[in-house]
């Protein structure tokens, strides 16, 4: 199959950059509260919906190929950064005499720079992971066994991102029986939200593919997450 490109303006890139960008900041801030589920499953808030960037990832890197999809994520990444920075800077004002929440709103935001630190690193490393094996499964297997793609590709870049940021996140504030819970919580919970839904993607990234008209192959391609070139390699 060839690469089909649209080398006119895109639809729906836009929406879907500030879509990914806003997912990203809420499932951070999420993040400060730890949730139980059924069946002894322990995890952090923003995991509900953290999961959800990885879907947009698969769709970016399907239909408009690594390089855009790169592009992206760094904006996402720049997205988060500031908003913590901004967080930062807030915090270092004194709250106002009489206002009551102060002390509630320190202990909830003064755990968001350690979240949003190690979110940033396993996001940096998940997606591209998840999007790097995404863009060489589908050159590999000519366009073929889409299923396949999407749920191997989370499958590894949830491994790097599950361990980074709860290393960085939780090491010394839960203890080590928790600490594995939430490892194993998270990564089974963000796999699983990739099957669940996979029958949803692969309808979305199919029919963006013939809105768009674009289908991506990106066979020589760096895949550097430095390169900021979008025509180019």
């Amino acid at each position: 199959m060839n690469t089909s490109v649209n080398n006119g303006s895109f639809k729906f890139l836009d929406l879907i950059t500030a879509l990914f960008a806003t997912l990203l900041i809420v499932s951070n801030y999420a993040s400060t509260r730890i949730i139980d589920l059924p069946a002894g499953l322990s995890f952090d808030a923003g995991t509900l919906m953290f999961p959800f960037t990885y879907i947009f990832n698969d769709l970016l890197t399907e239909v408009y190929g690594y390089k855009r999809s790169r592009r992206v994520i760094w904006i996402g990444f720049l997205a988060l950064l500031i908003s913590a920075l901004s967080m930062g800077v807030v915090g270092l004002f004194p709250p106002a005499e009489g206002w009551e929440q102060a002390a509630a709103w320190d202990s909830v935001m003064g755990v968001v720079p350690r979240i949003v630190v190690a979110s940033l690193a396993a996001y940096f490393v998940g997606e591209f992971v998840n999007s790097v094996v995404l863009a060489k499964l589908k050159v590999k297997t000519g366009g073929r066994h889409l299923w396949f793609r999407l749920i191997g590709s989370t499958a590894v870049g949830q491994i790097f991102d599950t361990l980074i940021f709860a290393s960085i996140a939780f090491i010394g504030v839960l203890d080590w029986d928790l600490w594995l819970t939430l490892v194993i919580s998270n990564y089974i919970f963000k796999v699983g939200i990739e099957v669940v839904f996979l029958p949803v993607t692969a309808w979305v990234v199919n029919s963006f593919k013939k809105i768009e008209k674009s289908d991506v192959y990106d066979r020589q391609t760096s895949f550097s997450p430095f390169h900021w070139s979008v025509d180019g390699q």
